[in-house]
């Protein structure tokens, strides 16, 4: 594929001089974006789609996704088409065929390659030689066959960093500074049913996302530390708190009330990705651990604490100006392991920690 690269495409090894002001080109008319990845990396990366979308009035602006996302853009006005192909799953060569023919035939002037992985590139390579590469490319890295890419950044750094610097090499001002998701009016209206149902009244209540993915079961809290504080929250004024979760974490959950006690509306399981938005938008605080509904509910604009322990703080953080994150200070902190024998960093974290940073998340949203 190296041979590939270095016959049809100029390597990407030197700063492009001198640096043009993409959106002023008016050949640029269909622009592509590209992001595949999990939950939390596709919601973030919608801030960087606003800047894109504002930068470029006028233009048609399409999405790649994967199918588990497409449900993300339902009515989405940014976007002409949103379309997905399984280019990870078992029939991946046949949907990596589709995906060049689909892509091939709408001729686009600029591709933003969110995604930046060897397959997206792969694929972009077996775009060119079907001679439908265009000739402006945005990618998360220095590498073949972007023209426009990162600055190099202090390690670690976060992908919304990297993204906003090769936006700006482009001549794109990124300016948006939290995820923008479009939620279609049957969400919202599933939403006010659940808050009525369960006498939510917006500012009075606090929202706990207490769960991740099975696989990543050490970022979470726990159900005994989430109790506490959502007994916290209720003695300092707070008449409701808030579960939310997916079907992998019902059980935790269900935990949760059991030890907190009747403050608790427990709503996992009972909601779909975009009614997450709306029930956030009601609340004084969202407190979260490290998973991929913590950037859904930075979409809704409100205080929000992340409580991290094996994940690091700097690449993981939801993005906007009333994030607090939390984390204990411990040598083998942002370990990223899957297995613990102790899991101290997650234990260390106590419910008067993570109190306070509910009081400076609510402080900087209030004078962002």
């Amino acid at each position: 594929m190296r041979g590939l690269y270095s016959r049809v495409m100029e390597p990407a090894t030197h700063d492009p001089a001198p640096r043009p002001d993409l959106p002023a080109r008016e050949d640029i008319r269909r622009i592509l974006i590209i992001k595949w990845s999990a939950l939390g990396d596709v919601v973030l990366a919608t801030a960087i789609m606003e800047d894109i979308f504002r930068a470029f009035p006028g233009r048609t602006i399409d999405l790649n996704t994967l199918p588990s996302w497409v449900g993300l853009f339902r009515d989405d006005p940014r976007f002409r088409e949103v379309f997905a192909f399984g280019v990870r799953g078992a029939q991946r060569a046949r949907e990596m065929r589709r995906w060049l023919t689909h892509v091939a035939a709408r001729r686009y002037d600029l591709i933003v390659d969110l995604q930046s992985t060897d397959r997206s590139r792969i694929l972009l390579g077996l775009l060119a030689l079907r001679r439908r590469l265009p000739p402006w490319r945005i990618g998360n890295h220095r590498a073949i066959p972007y023209n426009f890419y990162p600055d190099a950044l202090p390690r670690p750094s976060h992908i919304h960093e990297r993204m906003r610097s090769a936006l700006r090499n482009a001549g794109i001002e990124p300016r948006t500074e939290r995820p923008v998701l479009h939620i279609p009016a049957g969400n919202r209206a599933r939403a006010a049913a659940l808050a009525a149902k369960h006498d939510l009244v917006a500012g009075d209540y606090a929202v706990l996302l207490p769960g991740c993915q099975a696989a990543g079961f050490l970022k979470r809290w726990g159900a005994e530390h989430y109790a506490e504080l959502a007994r916290g929250l209720h003695r300092k004024g707070l008449a409701r708190v808030v579960l939310l979760g997916g079907p992998d974490e019902e059980r935790e959950c269900r935990r949760i009330a059991e030890l907190a006690g009747p403050c608790i509306a427990d709503l996992c399981g009972a909601t779909r990705i975009p009614d997450l938005v709306p029930l956030c938008e009601g609340a004084r605080v969202v407190v979260a651990n490290d998973t991929g509904t913590a950037h859904v509910a930075a979409a809704a604009a409100r205080p929000l604490v992340l409580i991290c322990g094996p994940t690091d703080p700097r690449r993981v953080r939801p993005i906007g100006p009333g994030v607090v994150t939390v984390q204990a200070d411990l040598p083998c902190i942002n370990c990223y392991r899957k297995t613990c024998p102790h899991h101290t960093c997650m234990r260390l974290v106590t419910p008067g920690r993570v109190l306070d940073a509910v009081t400076e998340a609510v402080s900087r949203t209030a004078t962002a």
